[in-house]
């Protein structure tokens, strides 16, 4: 089952807000790999996994451009590399030794795993040449009433939303200002960006969203979406501002704390 919070509070329930497992239960188990995907599922989570092409057309599910941060320093470079020689890498070692072993997961692999009234978040890593792949992938998986695309790329999220029409969204960070040090809130232009595009709403970083930008949002009739959030204080403010979900590396324990202030809903 699905299971969502729903913050209480003078003026009622807020709505629910969808706790996603950010690269798998990430914390716990290797990103990106099929262990921290099931520990995802496991743990009552949406989950998302970051994909790129590789040189013989296959869909892998890796989060760089290469593999030398996760691979125990074996730099290839996946779109040069044919998916055999992926597929030979130890990307379970770097996390710890109880995971030696676990390879780069094909996204094929990782579309049966889809529990039943779960959403698999699907993040574009490259360009739009991946799409031809992906959009048969998915019609014949039998899921894609369950999958979200997110990505970067603005054009290459465009190209997705029309051809695989799912909730798609625009994926946008922010930084901070030299002389303060502080998070420059999220520019409110960037929501008639998406709209123009035809896009469904925003997945940010967390740490742009005030309460003006969040109400313009919702006042766009778009969702918003927040990432990566493991400070439950800080998960609280963003779901009194009624984004739609929170993107966390740890979901067992962000819903477990904010069940201080929140009730668990089953839908």
């Amino acid at each position: 089952m699905f299971f969502c919070l729903c913050l209480f509070s003078a003026a009622g329930c807020r709505g629910p807000v969808e706790i996603v497992a950010h690269r798998g239960a990430s914390y716990d188990a290797p990103e990106n790999t099929l262990a921290s995907v099931l520990l995802g599922w496991k743990r009552g989570a949406d989950v998302e996994v970051d994909v790129y092409l590789s040189k013989d057309g296959r869909i892998v599910c890796i989060h760089d451009a290469t593999t030398k941060r996760t691979a125990g320093g074996v730099d290839l470079r996946v779109k040069d590399t044919d998916a055999r020689e992926l597929r030979k890498l130890d990307v379970g070692s770097f996390k710890s030794k109880d995971f030696a072993g676990e390879p780069i997961p094909f996204l094929e692999e990782i579309l049966p795993t889809i529990p039943r009234g779960r959403k698999l978040y699907v993040e574009i890593k490259c360009g739009p040449e991946i799409l031809p792949v992906l959009q048969p992938m998915l019609v014949q998986s039998g899921k894609l009433s369950q999958i979200v695309i997110i990505g970067f790329d603005l054009e290459t999220v465009t190209a997705s939303k029309k051809l695989i029409d799912v909730p798609t969204y625009w994926l946008k960070g922010t930084e901070k200002t030299k002389d303060t040090k502080e998070w420059i809130p999220h520019d409110p232009k960037l929501i008639q960006m998406a709209i123009d595009k035809g896009l469904d709403g925003l997945d940010v970083h967390y740490a742009g969203v005030t309460e003006e930008f969040a109400q313009a949002v919702k006042a766009a009739g778009q969702k918003l979406y927040v990432w990566t959030v493991n400070d439950p204080d800080e998960a609280r403010r963003l779901v009194r501002l009624g984004v739609a979900g929170i993107t966390t590396d740890r979901p067992d324990r962000l819903r477990a704390q904010l069940k201080t202030r929140t009730a668990i809903r089953q839908k």
